[in-house]
């Protein structure tokens, strides 16, 4: 990767395939692990050309010079304007030949593919990019696709390319087939909650993620109807005492929020950022989160999204109760309470010698109906999640999550692989990814491994071991050698 790539071109696909179960390194020329790279809002303007604005920071988490070919199984190049000058790069030149020449599998994004076209890896090959980019491919021999919609992804062989970031769905669905995975589980319906000023990649990197899985998703809006828009914020880590906020992407949302049935969905999702703190205030949505929470599907909520859940009421104790009882003014409902707490208690009172079974059990009964939901949020949440009732959970470090039931919840989008992941496990959703040097006609010893991916700013790497040591065997005598 380097300065000024797209930020949803790197982080989408760089924490997708993370959460998926595969290991995702990134790389720069010049840089080691922990360096950052800052990358650009790009997006259609009223002008002949896109508009460009200031993004995240990308932080890298390998180095260069340190990087094997020979250990990874694939390749991703995000677009934005880096590719530009990696293009004049002789070392990432000589890199991306190798994985070219040995066939392993390269995905290229956006203006990705002019690396591609300077190491001489798409003659005669069919393939996209950004419009402006197609006279180059041309020159240097390819079979040039033009892109009938900025979504549009191709597959030629070992090279899957893409025109832009609202491709991603597609572009990481066709390297995860690439690299022997597998998508089981992904008739699922899913409804996100957005609004105005939602964190950017709160929402976009899940939304894509799943919709790569081969989801369903929906995503609106009260107020707005499918079409619309919502601006994002970009909120980053920059060593002040609280996040800073920049203009993210308009996100676009493909359902109307009026007259929806959330019956008709399997889970929901809410986004961080400045939006939960009006959507809060609304009743629809404090309707709409309950009848999730009620029916006990699965929910997946991140960072300042924990607020529309605390203003719902859904993290306090007892959740079996009906909505009618949730609903009870304060005095009445803690007398109930109360009367319910001493009634076990008095029942949990030693009369034999299997009294103290008897209190055990009773007293667990009583912490699973009273205690709050484990959760956790941005940390300038808490006070929010712990006045609702709910037992707070420490993000520490920032990218941990957690799962409560039918709940998952995160602190920020650094946690997404996890958070997404942990999201998979309660939709029954699964990737099942086989090292490239293992795969086999009849078997797919997918439980016990894993694939690596090489992510080198902006490229992808990927490796597959066997968790248990390299050399192993599996049942058909089948040997995984490290690649």
């Amino acid at each position: 990767m380097a300065n000024t790539k797209a930020q949803r071109r790197a982080m989408v696909p760089f924490q997708a395939l993370q959460a998926f179960g595969v290991s995702v390194d990134a790389v720069c020329p010049g840089k080691k692990a922990g360096d950052i790279c800052r990358t650009a809002i790009q997006q259609r303007s009223v002008h002949q050309t896109y508009s460009e604005s200031r993004g995240h920071n990308f932080a890298i988490n390998a180095t260069f010079d340190e990087i094997e070919f020979t250990k990874y199984d694939g390749l991703v190049i995000p677009g934005g304007r880096a590719p530009e000058y990696l293009a004049v790069n002789a070392t990432v030149l000589d890199l991306v030949s190798k994985f070219s020449d040995s066939g392993k599998p390269i995905a290229s994004i956006c203006h990705g593919q002019l690396i591609l076209a300077a190491a001489g890896s798409v003659k005669g090959r069919k393939c996209t990019a950004y419009p402006s980019v197609g006279p180059v491919l041309i020159a240097a021999g390819a079979h040039w696709v033009e892109p009938e919609t900025m979504a549009a992804c191709f597959v030629d062989g070992n090279i899957i390319t893409g025109a832009t970031y609202k491709g991603h769905p597609e572009f990481i669905r066709h390297f995860v087939k690439a690299l022997g995975g597998t998508i089981t589980g992904s008739d699922k319906r899913i409804l996100f909650l957005c609004g105005d000023y939602m964190e950017d990649y709160e929402v976009t990197v899940p939304f894509q993620s799943l919709q790569a899985l081969g989801c369903h998703v929906d995503a609106v809006c009260p107020k707005k109807k499918a079409g619309d828009t919502c601006p994002t914020a970009v909120h980053d880590f920059e060593g002040d005492q609280t996040y800073t906020e920049k203009p993210g992407h308009d996100f676009t949302l493909n359902a109307s929020f009026e007259g929806l049935k959330t019956s008709s969905y399997d889970a929901l999702v809410i986004p961080g950022g400045r939006a939960p703190e009006y959507l809060a205030l609304n009743g629809s949505v404090i309707a709409l989160v309950k009848e999730f929470m009620e029916t006990k599907k699965p929910v997946a909520s991140i960072c300042h999204g924990q607020q529309i859940l605390s203003a719902a009421a859904v993290l306090k104790g007892d959740n079996n109760r009906s909505a009618a009882k949730e609903e009870a003014a304060g005095v009445a409902q803690i007398d109930e309470d109360k009367t319910l707490i001493e009634r076990v208690i008095v029942q949990t009172l030693p009369s034999n010698v299997n009294g103290g079974w008897h209190m055990g059990r009773n007293l667990r009964w009583l912490m699973m109906n009273f205690q709050g939901r484990k959760c956790t949020a941005y940390p300038a949440v808490k006070l929010n999640v712990v006045l609702s009732g709910a037992t707070w959970l420490e993000p520490d470090p920032i990218d941990r999550c957690f799962t409560d039931g039918n709940l998952v919840t995160g602190a920020a989008w650094p946690g997404h692989p996890e958070f997404i992941s942990q999201f998979m496990v309660l939709l029954g959703v699964q990737v099942v990814t086989v090292p490239l040097a293992c795969l086999h006609d009849e078997m797919f010893p997918s439980n016990n491994m894993y694939v690596k991916v090489w992510f080198a700013v902006p490229m992808v790497v990927v490796y597959g071991r066997v968790l248990s040591g390299v050399g192993d065997t599996f049942e058909d005598g089948v040997e995984c050698v490290d690649i």
